[in-house]
């Protein structure tokens, strides 16, 4: 090898070590640590300034923190217990240990009105409000109506963070709503999603008697599960738009839908058990169906939306009013109807003896006519308060909330009025509160009327208070 490549080779080989070593430097690193903090570091190197120039804030249409600081101090946690009865064989049957279920309820008052779910609240034993701020309240239930699921309860307490009414009418498929609840007893849960659809009926309330439920939903997709029903929807001003009450599932949890009662609904229904204590249903007086392309061929309609009448019962406030069967309902007061969903939630907002205003087309003429609604004993009367029920002739009140907890009890049934018959002829005094039969424990007189019959023929032993709040029993052969 020449002197010259020699040394070429000496020179590459040099820098080659020289590489390797700065190679290893690099790699390997050095294990002696440098500082003591990592946030200390991390400002050092500016990181609080990365992206400095991109504009990150949110439009103030999709910010919704404000709202759902304010929607959660409106919302509720409800917490219902129930009997250790179990129902088996049309029969009620002692099993050990009671049992609770879970909601949440949307505060619409000041002083403590809170609306539900029905299917939350019916038939406790005790009803338990826990604010956002912890605070807990046993709840005296107002009133029910399952026909459209809905319930309105009391809790004793003043200056309470309440939620605006907005109007469901106003809603719009592809709007941006919250819905805010306490899913699986997380409390204070908010999710979002829009409305993807109305006037759904997903019929969860088909088997109400007479066959007068209403399903008229709010579709969504923001995320609802066991423990929301009762909760709020709401609109991105923080208005309630709706009551969360149902999934569709084939599991149980959430699995993209949800449905709320619209607000208009729940409005006219709180007021109506807050001022009767039963709702006070005005119907038409119609047998109906949606219209479809089908029926629309089949009966030579003009039309493939609304609502056609089969059927006018005699006597009705629509016979009255002179619709005629085959008729198809277009509209109520002015809004327009495409399905029986539609007809039958704007019908509800209404009482016996209402007028409406109904547009409907007979063949190819366009009319309106004014219509009385009544009731279903076929007037315009409204219904009584239902605080005070007949049971083999005498007469029973539910003793719950407030009332119980003075006397030492969670709920029971008080015997207000006594009258001729085996609560007579058992030497029963009037006042006595019954708490529990025959090791059932009775919260409402609806489960005392349900129970009785099931025990016909038996010696029956009654337990409970009487008013001054002394522990005593009695037994009746029933």
């Amino acid at each position: 090898m020449s002197k010259k490549n020699l040394v070429l080779v000496f020179v590459v080989a040099f820098l080659g070590s020289l590489l390797a070593l700065n190679s290893n430097l690099f790699i390997g690193g050095s294990t002696e640590q440098a500082y003591d903090s990592i946030q200390s570091r991390q400002e050092e190197l500016g990181a609080n300034s990365v992206n400095v120039n991109y504009d990150a804030s949110v439009p103030k249409e999709l910010d919704f923190t404000t709202i759902a600081d304010l929607a959660t101090n409106s919302v509720v946690h409800i917490r219902s217990s129930y009997s250790a009865s179990i129902k088996s064989n049309g029969y009620y049957q002692y099993k050990q240990g009671p049992s609770q279920s879970s909601g949440s309820g949307v505060i619409v008052s000041d002083d403590g009105y809170i609306v539900t779910n029905n299917h939350v609240v019916e038939d406790a034993e005790e009803v338990q409000v826990v604010l956002n701020d912890n605070r807990s309240y046993t709840a005296n239930v107002v009133g029910t109506d399952p026909t459209t699921d809905l319930a309105l309860i009391k809790i004793e307490a003043g200056n309470l963070a309440f939620m605006a009414y907005g109007d469901s009418d106003e809603v719009k498929v592809g709007q941006w709503v919250l819905a805010v609840g306490n899913p699986f007893n997380l409390t204070s849960t908010v999710t979002a999603g829009i409305i993807s659809a109305k006037a759904r009926n997903i019929g969860i309330l088909r088997d109400q008697a007479n066959n007068i439920q209403v399903e008229s939903f709010l579709q969504t997709d923001a995320v609802v599960n066991p423990g929301n029903s009762g909760g709020a929807l709401i609109d991105i001003n923080g208005r309630l738009i709706g009551i969360n009450s149902a999934i569709a599932s084939p599991t149980g949890s959430y699995a993209g839908y949800a449905f709320a009662i619209p607000v208009n609904l729940v409005k006219k229904v709180a007021d109506d058990l807050l001022e009767f204590g039963v709702v006070q249903r005005g119907l038409l007086g119609i047998r109906i169906n949606d219209v479809s392309a089908e029926l629309a061929k089949q009966q030579d309609l003009s039309v493939v939306q609304g609502v056609y009448v089969f059927e006018v019962q005699d006597g009705s406030g629509a016979e009255e009013g002179g619709i005629e069967d085959k008729d198809v309902i277009i509209g109520i007061d002015g809004k327009e109807v495409t399905n029986t969903s539609e007809l039958q939630e704007l019908v509800a907002r209404h009482r016996p003896g209402d007028k409406i205003n109904v547009e409907l087309l007979r063949g190819d003429e366009k009319l309106t006519l004014e219509v009385e609604l009544h009731n279903l004993g076929g007037t315009t009367n409204v219904v009584k308060r239902v605080s005070e029920v007949l049971v083999e002739g005498s007469v029973f009140q539910n003793v719950q909330g407030e009332e119980a907890e003075k006397l030492h009890i969670k709920a029971g049934v008080k015997l207000k009025e006594l009258g001729d018959g085996k609560w007579k002829e058992a030497g029963i005094e009037e006042g006595f509160i019954i708490t529990e039969v025959d090791k059932n424990s009775i919260a409402t007189v609806d489960q005392l009327k349900r129970l009785m019959p099931q025990l016909e023929g038996q010696r029956v032993i009654l337990l409970g208070v009487m008013e001054n709040g002394d522990k005593t029993y009695y037994s009746i052969d029933w």
